[in-house]
């Protein structure tokens, strides 16, 4: 079992995100007269904590393959509510005001543990910054007709333009992004959607991201993933893979584990190849959790609880999940968290899902001062990317606000302060933005893989991808695997070249 803890940027947060200096968060809204709404630059997370949701809980069988007989009813009879049933990995989630309901529930036949369901706010929407897109024309160098193809500076990086001119480009492969909401009628996304096996996990929202603002998570990691190359705006590292979208987080930025658990399993069973989770929780290996009811006194006021088993009972969740998902063929890809903490040496925090069974693991790579430089070099490790030998297992492009100066830069039509062509630019909610975060990195190695599995036809076992991934990534650090980059950087080309 391989899991270390993720100290994320958010304390706990799921969802990846940059956080950049001070002076780079003050940017200034502009005014839109361009077609193409607005893009937003994410430069920032508040801290959060991972929270007991009391009233919810996670059910975890005895059988790691089904669930005990009746159970609704004997749950009832314990005095709680069935939510959700995974039987295929002996999992469910029920409800209960019962303060009783968690022994009870215990003793079932064939029930091995009752835990408390955990929450978490990944990340605070109101908090992002917007800076306009005026992109006019065709971009100035590649000669491509999707106006922001030239910002794609970690398409570049990988050779995914390569991939794609030797006739690979993800045709008949299916990359599931669990992430937050979702632009289902985003130009991009849209002719790649598979609408009937995308769903929402969230129990009060929709699959579509409702907030007016243009940030939008899911929907930057899935055009990274596979925005079709249609003359729009930008294009996917896969530009011709089809998506699944799940949603396992609201549109507030808060989301529960049960979400991401039911996501993996309903992914998985909607035939996806490949499984994008740009996110990840922070879990402490003592137990020590804030709990949302509150003191006595106080009940707005959380007040920390101890629950070890708990923590253990998580982690077998969560393994049985992907666990499930490896062995129906699904290739499991998740960022590594965006702390800059040395997983090789901080052993006291346990990371979901980047260090479960059978996931990949990204650190996050950028260059410094992009356009400043004719041959600026693409590789450098992010300055907020997780690292450790145990805990990365490979590096794609994630972005970073590293580069010191403030000059302008002009690219595409558009003028910002230098540093932000740095960052990765991808589609938004009726928009494009930028944004940083190993979240980044992942789907540029989802997309990767998704063009290795469809040179094989769209079937192949993950194991044979994560070997071509590795064998065909390029070795940046020390020789062989190292504590920045694992494996190496992905390389798409050699990924296609090399794929049996």
């Amino acid at each position: 079992m391989k899991f270390t803890y993720l100290s994320q940027l958010s304390a706990a947060a799921i969802f990846l995100l940059f956080s950049g200096g001070c002076a780079k968060q003050e940017l200034q809204e502009l005014t839109n007269d361009s077609p193409v709404n607005e893009a937003t630059l994410r430069v920032g997370a508040e801290t959060s904590k991972v929270k007991i949701t009391r009233g919810n809980y996670i059910i975890i069988s005895t059988n790691a393959a089904g669930l005990p007989a009746n159970l609704s009813q004997q749950l009832a009879s314990a005095g709680g509510a069935l939510t959700s049933s995974m039987d295929k990995v002996g999992l469910a989630t029920a409800s209960s005001a019962s303060p009783g309901f968690a022994a009870k529930a215990a003793k079932i036949s064939g029930v091995k543990a009752v835990i408390p369901d955990f929450s978490v706010q990944w990340y605070d929407p109101s908090k992002e910054k917007n800076v306009v897109s005026e992109a006019v024309g065709n971009p100035p160098a590649s000669g491509d007709n999707d106006p922001f193809f030239d910002l794609q500076w970690g398409h570049d990086a990988i050779n995914a333009p390569e991939a794609w001119n030797a006739g690979y480009r993800g045709k008949g492969t299916r990359v599931a992004i669990l992430d937050g909401g979702f632009d289902v009628d985003h130009p991009d996304l849209a002719p790649n959607i598979d609408l009937a096996a995308s769903a929402s996990f969230v129990p009060t929202e929709k699959l579509e991201y409702a907030l007016p603002n243009t940030f939008s998570h899911g929907t930057h990691v899935a055009g990274t993933v596979a925005a079709a190359d249609n003359g729009v705006g930008v294009i996917g590292v896969a530009p011709e893979a089809t998506l699944i979208l799940v949603k396992v987080l609201a549109d507030s930025g808060s989301g529960s584990f049960s979400w991401l658990l039911n996501g993996i399993v309903h992914a998985t069973l909607q035939g996806a190849d490949v499984i994008n989770m740009s996110l990840g929780a922070a879990i402490p290996r003592n137990g020590k959790f804030l709990d949302d009811n509150g003191t006595p006194n106080d009940p707005t006021d959380d007040f920390i609880v101890s629950d070890t088993k708990a923590v253990q009972e998580l982690i077998v969740a969560i393994s049985r999940v992907t666990t499930f998902a490896y062995q129906q063929g699904v290739t499991l890809i998740s960022s590594a968290g965006n702390d800059a903490n040395d997983g090789d040496k901080d052993k006291s925090l346990v990371s979901v899902p980047s260090d479960a069974p059978n996931v990949i693991s990204i650190s996050a790579t950028a260059p410094i001062g992009w356009l400043t430089s004719p041959n600026a070099n693409l590789d450098y490790l992010a300055s907020y990317s997780n690292f450790g030998v145990s805990v990365i297992d490979l590096a794609a492009p994630g972005g970073d606000s590293s580069y010191p100066g403030n000059e302008n830069c002009t690219v595409a039509g558009i003028t910002r302060p230098c540093w932000v062509f740095d960052l990765v630019f991808s589609t938004g909610n009726n928009g494009y933005y930028w944004s940083a975060g190993t979240s980044m990195a992942s789907p540029h190695a989802a997309g990767v893989a998704a063009l290795i599995i469809g040179k094989n036809g769209g079937s192949m076992k993950p194991s044979q991808v994560e070997t071509v991934l590795r064998a065909s990534a390029d070795d940046l650090g020390k020789p062989g695997k190292d504590a920045y980059y694992g494996h190496g950087r992905v390389n798409a080309y050699r990924a296609v070249v090399n794929a049996q």
